[in-house]
């Protein structure tokens, strides 16, 4: 997780308008003007060569590319084909079995065997993978060659029970996270073998339970070892730093290693260790050393950047010939939110306030050169305030010990490695850090030229990756990428940075409320604000607000990737709650209403914005008390220690024994259509009854854009149904039929949706089978699914208008009443009756 500056104003909310089925154009991207985002036709036709991808046009049957691999055929293309009759598999099984062979990208969507558009969900597992077994906060730091991540995130034994879990609540689809540092700790060429050895066999067990993942390389902040997670403590060594002196130094943030992060004084600090000296001088020396400092010389002579980068593609390499060939392991991710570090540094002298998280002692980056070479220095402080997030509020004196971060044995020899190379010196005169060269980290240092971070560094290693994971595996791996977070996708990223398989999976989460850890009524848009947007607008009221400015942020992420991308899938990576929220009230008084309105409307905008995505996170080692165990975060909605025990469990999909442990299911344990027989167009979920609609479209044209199937799998959770009746209903409009019995009415609805679809319902597999009658090409199918009796509302839906519209009204009755008066008087006095 990455946080941006928050931005706090008082503003009206602007109501987002609604748009009809019928005027979508192009699926998502032209649905731009129902959140209120100017959006513009699609960007499509762009040819692939590298992947031999047909170009598209802006209708919503053309927007779907297929590709050369020859779709499989399904029993329902057959008229007497009763649903749900042809397999054992289900909605939400993405094993080999369930989507007939695998998983595969076709235009903007993933596609099965047979074509389906597959809508692809689940969680980050998990949080706990970013710190090893043996790791206390106490004890911290151990010795960094000693540490094991085997059983990170649980052991073998607890697989049977998370994986059972996670089928029955349809969150198949896992984000798996591995460290560095796991891999190598050791040392440079050391890999930990039974590690991957524990990995191989986790990850075998997936297609048991219809589940496959992707692996991400997880960092945040570097390293541990800077305050996050992610590289071994020897790239900080290889880079000069002495790993005892970086916190006295202010090199780095390590309060929320060291005690937890539990504490207001720690809540949230950990982001401001992106912009210290250790972590932003390893990733500036990661993508660029080359450039920035090549005076820099690793092990055996050799420079830094091709040292860090070589040992990074060697633990990707093992990584991946560890079980890049399981059927489980659909891809990879590179880095999780990737850091620019130094490089197009505007200035050595302050940070943007509106882009760059301010809390606590904040050193600029000519401060923290100086307080690294061992000088005492004065940096401003700040604190929580309103209406602004945070003010500066005083100044506070560190190291005043005179300690150096860089080792004298390092290969800096004590020096600081960007004094070696220039970039300041110290003015004995003044007695202070003097910058020598402004603009070093903005232009080349030798050739004077601009320096661009993606063009130049990001996407060329990039490209190196992707050939090194796809050799050490199989061709059609998908890899998962992102920008840096809170970013918009760069429109830099044209086809020739592009690689192949590839899906854009960036990370959304409320920055306000992760920022002051609460939730309530007011919600604001701080994304927009960060990009300029007029403040009246940013303001939302109530639950409707929040749907309705989560929708525009999500929607606004996923339709600038396309305009960027083109016809290239997009997955949020991340996307999750904090549980702690408001005090954490809630694990007092076990009243998780404003936990479960949040998540609802993150979710809400996700469904608007047809996109898949892993919720962070699903960590067994979540407790009340330390959260997930990592600087102080509280983001799974699932703890152990709340659950049953497991010889307790059952294991089938529709035991609830499973849902003990869960906090906040009903929010999120949704339906949603998985493999869709033609594009999906609209899809909305109402948690208040257990109501959803979908409309899809089967493609027009034939050959290329002919399915495999013409059944529709949607998963529809056991939690919902359980002792009620699943109904399905055509959306058809009924305005024109003249009934006055509303029990005739509801006869001929039926009686049109048997004419329409064929379907039926199996809740051992939590799975809705619907098949069309009609099939041809361009028709366009609505579905309503509702259970009965409907779900009791968890909370009222309600909005700004709700609230308070009879106090508005109150007011401007008032308002014209004495307007009325004045005109009277003023009328009456002057026509001489007054």
């Amino acid at each position: 997780m990455f946080y941006l500056q928050p931005e706090s104003f008082c503003a009206r909310r602007e109501d987002t308008p609604k748009m009809s089925v019928a005027s979508l154009k192009c699926p998502v991207q032209d649905r731009s003007s129902a959140a209120g985002v100017e959006g513009e036709a699609c960007r499509v036709g762009r040819r692939n060569t590298r992947r031999g991808i047909m170009a598209a046009t802006t209708s919503p049957s053309n927007s779907f590319i297929m590709v050369d691999k020859p779709l499989k055929r399904h029993p329902s293309k057959d008229p007497q084909y009763r649903p749900g009759s042809s397999a054992t598999s289900y909605a939400h099984d993405w094993s080999s079995t369930g989507t007939a062979g695998g998983i595969r990208l076709q235009g903007r969507h993933f596609v099965d065997g047979y074509g389906r558009v597959c809508n692809l969900r689940g969680v980050n597992l998990s949080g706990s993978c970013k710190t090893p077994v043996n790791h206390t906060n106490e004890d911290w730091p151990e010795d960094p060659k000693i540490v094991t991540f085997v059983g990170r995130p649980f052991p073998l034994s607890e697989a049977h029970e998370h994986f059972s879990r996670l089928r029955r609540w349809g969150l198949t689809f896992i984000r798996f996270l591995v460290t560095w540092e796991a891999i190598e700790h050791e040392g440079p060429g050391i890999y930990d073998q039974a590690y991957l050895d524990y990995l191989r066999e986790l990850l075998s067990l997936l297609p048991k339970y219809g589940i496959s993942a992707f692996i991400s390389m997880h960092q945040d902040v570097w390293s541990r070892y800077s305050g996050g997670s992610g590289a071994p403590a020897w790239t900080l060594e290889a880079a000069g730093f002495d790993l005892d002196n970086l916190e006295e130094t202010g090199a780095a943030w390590l309060a929320g290693m060291r005690g937890g992060g539990h504490s207001d004084m720690e809540r949230g600090l950990w982001p401001t260790g992106y912009h210290k000296l250790a972590a932003s001088t390893l990733n500036t020396l990661f993508w660029a050393g080359d450039t920035f400092a090549p005076k820099l010389k690793a092990k055996d002579d050799v420079p830094i950047q091709q040292f860090l980068q070589n040992t990074f593609l060697g633990s990707w390499e093992v990584l991946v010939r560890a079980v890049g060939d399981l059927e489980g392991v659909l891809g990879f991710q590179m880095m999780n939110e990737p850091h620019r570090g130094y490089i197009d540094l505007k200035s050595m002298y302050s940070f943007d306030y509106n882009t760059e998280l301010h809390i606590s002692h904040i050193p600029s980056t000519i401060q923290s050169f100086q307080l690294g070479a061992g000088y005492p220095t004065l940096v401003p402080t700040w604190t929580r305030s309103f209406p602004m997030p945070t003010k500066q509020t005083g100044h506070t004196l560190l190291n005043e010990g005179k300690k150096k971060a860089w080792k004298e044995d390092g290969p800096t020899k004590g020096q600081c490695l960007w004094e070696m190379h220039g970039v300041w010196g110290w003015c004995k005169t003044k007695k202070q850090a003097v910058v020598l060269r402004e603009n070093y980290f903005v232009k080349h240092p030798i050739s004077g030229e601009k320096i661009e971070w993606y063009t130049d560094y990001y996407y060329p290693f990039m490209q190196k990756w992707a050939s090194v994971v796809l050799k050490a595996s199989t061709p059609d791996k998908i890899l998962f990428v992102e920008a840096i977070p809170n970013e918009y996708c760069p429109t830099s990223w044209t086809e020739e940075y592009r690689i192949p398989n590839m899906v854009y999976a960036p990370h959304w989460y409320d920055l306000n409320s992760l920022f002051n850890k609460s939730f309530g009524e007011f919600s604001v848009n701080v994304q927009g604000l960060s990009r300029g947007m007029f403040p009246l607008k940013a303001f939302y009221w109530g639950h409707k607000g929040a749907r309705d400015n989560f929708s525009l942020q999500i929607r606004t992420l996923t339709e600038e990737a396309y305009k960027s991308l083109g016809d290239i899938p997009v997955l949020f990576g991340e996307c999750g709650i904090p549980m702690d929220m408001n005090k954490g009230e809630a694990f007092v008084t076990e009243d998780f209403i404003w936990q479960k309105r949040m998540m609802d409307a993150m979710l809400t905008g996700l469904d608007r914005s047809l996109v898949g995505f892993n919720l962070w996170n699903y960590n067994p080692d979540n407790t009340d008390e330390e959260g997930d165990q990592w600087n102080g975060e509280n983001f799974s909605w699932f703890s152990q220690r709340r659950a049953m025990p497991n010889f307790l469990l059952e294991y089938e999909q529709t035991s609830p024994h499973l849902d003990g442990g869960g906090r906040i299911l009903d929010a999120v344990v949704r339906p949603y259509p998985a493999k869709v027989a033609g594009i999906p167009l609209e899809f909305n979920y109402e948690m208040m009854n257990g109501e959803m609609s979908f409309t899809w479209q089967v493609p027009e044209g034939k050959g290329e854009n002919e399915f495999g199937t013409h059944e529709t799998e949607i998963f529809f959770p056991s939690l919902l149904v359980s002792g009620r009746k699943l109904l399905l209903e055509a959306q058809v409009d009924l305005s024109g039929y003249d009934y006055d019995d509303e029990s005739e009415l509801v006869r001929k609805l039926q009686a049109l949706t048997k004419k329409k679809f064929a379907y039926t319902y199996d809740e051992k597999r939590q799975t809705l089978f619907v098949v069309p009658k009609d099939n041809s090409p361009g028709t366009k199918h609505s579905i309503r699914v509702k259970v009965w009796p409907p779900i009791r509302p968890v909370f009222n839906l309600n909005d700004f208008w709700s609230d308070f519209g009879i106090w508005v009204g109150a007011v401007a009755v008032v308002i014209v009443a004495v307007f009325m008066a004045i005109v009277i008087g003023l009328f009456s006095e002057r026509m001489g009756f007054a």
